[in-house]
């Protein structure tokens, strides 16, 4: 089998203003990589590749050019037959600093390789519907806003709330997590990502605040890269605290390795798309799982072709843990797919068909 690669850049369209810590959006743009057999060009394995602004390692200028380099090539091999050889691919055409295009490119492969029906890691999940239990996310925006966002989520059957915080003033984030309580009692989990908001010097004094209202845990409450307050707050923090932007662009089992023993968090936050695939994320669980560390996956605003990708990973693990998969929701022109979120879970029903022609024109 001789493989063809090509890609398409595709603007997802947001059903809101989208508020960050690095300003708003209404739309962003991804790339959905495709790859063929040259002798049945009708089956096509699909993967994305969506590096987020500001964030990704491989949010870079020459993005679309080193993608277009990619996939010429990928037509130099031939299919691998197992996902050990599709990462063994992937690793060698990529170097680290484009993992986006890594997770891209293995989703696409391991589709073809499972006959080009979206069965990236075939599952009870993917074969026979077994739900996995979600957090609902509650996107940044004024006091009133999440508040409603609160009710709606609660009333959809989430039992695990995550809030961004960091954006408003503390007072108003308190207010919110006092409504979240208020209305969903004792029972309701809660999460905070305040994606490095906090200042060292005041991260603990923050977070005891926050704790009143009995909050699972927090993701990346300073910013990356200060490994030694890291390590005082995962120590001292009165709420757990788990890594997110600080395992981008750490790689290989070594690095990895020293900066979980530098910073002892309580839990990894792992997005495939931006730590560059499943391999990597493996290397995460083996770690996680030899430090007794909790750690769950988490989509990073792909389509519904990356969060497919990403569900199906994790449902390859006994993991009881909600997992962050309730974003594709978030878009007016996301592609039509057996995903189904509902009560809380994503659903893959395979009553329901995919919808990719317009990628196909």
């Amino acid at each position: 089998m001789s493989l063809v690669a090509s890609f398409v850049r595709y603007p997802l369209h947001f059903t809101f203003t989208a508020r960050t810590s690095r300003g708003s959006m209404t739309l962003r743009d991804t790339w959905l990589l495709r790859v063929h057999d040259k002798k049945n060009p009708e089956k096509i394995g699909w993967g994305e590749c969506s590096p987020l602004i500001g964030l990704s390692i491989d949010d870079r200028p020459d993005f679309a050019k080193y993608l277009d380099k990619t996939c010429r090539h990928v037509e130099e091999y031939e299919m691998p037959q197992s996902e050990e050889e599709v990462n063994a691919m992937a690793y060698a055409l990529l170097p680290s600093d484009f993992p986006s295009i890594r997770f891209g490119l293995q989703t696409a492969l391991l589709d073809l390789m499972h006959g080009a029906e979206r069965q990236i890691f075939p599952s009870d999940f993917s074969k026979k519907g077994k739900p996995i239990p979600i957090n609902g996310l509650i996107w940044m925006d004024g006091k009133e806003a999440m508040m409603k966002q609160a009710e709606e989520k609660l009333a959809q059957g989430y039992t695990t709330i995550k809030l961004k915080v960091g954006a408003l003033n503390l007072q108003d984030e308190l207010d919110v997590l006092a409504y979240i309580r208020a209305i969903g009692g004792a029972k309701i989990v809660i999460r905070i990502d305040a994606n490095g908001a906090f200042a060292p010097d005041q991260a603990l004094a923050i977070l005891e605040k926050f704790q009143q209202y009995s909050i699972h845990s927090v993701e990346q409450p300073i910013r990356k890269g200060q490994l030694k307050e890291m390590k005082e707050i995962c120590a001292y923090s009165p709420i757990s605290v788990a890594l997110d932007e600080e395992l981008i662009g750490c790689h290989g089992l070594e690095n990895k390795r020293a900066l979980l023993d530098a910073t002892s968090p309580y839990a990894l936050i792992l997005k495939p798309s931006l730590l560059g695939g499943y391999r990597s994320c493996r290397e995460w669980i083996q770690l996680a799982a030899e430090r007794k560390m909790d750690w769950w996956l988490t989509s990073a605003l792909e389509s519904n072709i990356g969060l497919n990708a990403i569900s199906q990973f994790a449902a390859t693990f006994s993991n009881p843990l909600p997992q962050g998969l309730g974003t594709g929701q978030l878009y007016k022109n996301n592609f039509a797919s057996p995903l189904e979120v509902k009560n809380g879970e994503i659903t893959y029903l395979n009553s329901k068909n995919w919808d990719l022609r317009v990628l196909h024109a």
